[in-house]
């Protein structure tokens, strides 16, 4: 596949940014986005050009870092994935390819696509976590909690945090996010000892709201 790549370049927070335009050459359809970039960026190095700066981590759909904005879309064309988890067999020979940072205030650009996301945790410093005493392991049928606020809970708790709540939002609103962290304890016996909700939104309105308004 040859494509034509139109992908966001800034040196830091403070600097103008512009897409760049790249060409990639025999790139193949069982190769995922991000080894497309990988080797794009291997191309630049050989021409003694900066890489492309992109978050990546485990490349398993498991983490979150690699946060990109492709056509348009958080995480590109396919459905319920993360960057890292999308292949080239869905785009076409040809296709011009445009790919950008979360663009949110609450996300400051580092450099490139990379973004601060230190605004989610900071969130869940606030308040995405329980208390629990330490000692022996107890029994697992200890503290019975219902089918369906155990499946609730861990269906909250499949959010990674990834940010494309907020690059998609309009309003670049953290709800989503805010609402999966309360909901994945509050929903189980452990989550009630303490009332974190109020914290958790307080801390949104201030790492969100504030940037976007400001």
């Amino acid at each position: 596949m040859n494509l034509t790549l139109k992908i966001w370049r800034q040196e830091n927070e403070k600097a103008q940014g512009k897409f760049v335009t790249y060409e990639v050459k025999d790139i193949s359809p069982d190769s995922s986005f991000l080894e497309m970039l990988d080797i794009l960026n291997e191309q630049l190095v050989n021409k003694i050009q900066l890489p492309i700066a992109f978050d990546h981590d485990c490349r398993e759909g498991i983490c979150g870092m690699c946060s990109l904005y492709i056509n348009g879309r958080a995480h590109g064309p396919d459905e319920g994935i993360t960057t890292c988890q999308l292949h080239m067999r869905k785009f076409s020979d040809g296709d011009i390819i445009t790919i950008e940072p979360w663009r949110s205030r609450g996300f400051p650009i580092i450099k490139d696509l990379m973004v601060n996301r230190d605004a989610f945790d900071n969130i869940m410093q606030s308040g995405g976590y329980i208390s629990v005493n330490t000692g022996g392991i107890p029994d697992a049928n200890s503290i019975p909690i219902s089918k369906e606020n155990s499946d609730l809970s861990m269906d909250a708790a499949a959010c990674i945090g990834c940010g494309a709540c907020v690059a998609t939002c309009k309003n670049s609103s953290a709800m989503l996010f805010v609402s999966a962290k309360v909901s994945q304890f509050a929903l189980l016996p452990q989550g009630r000892t303490e009332a974190k909700i109020i914290s958790n939104i307080a801390r949104m309105n201030r790492e969100f709201l504030c940037a976007n308004f400001s």
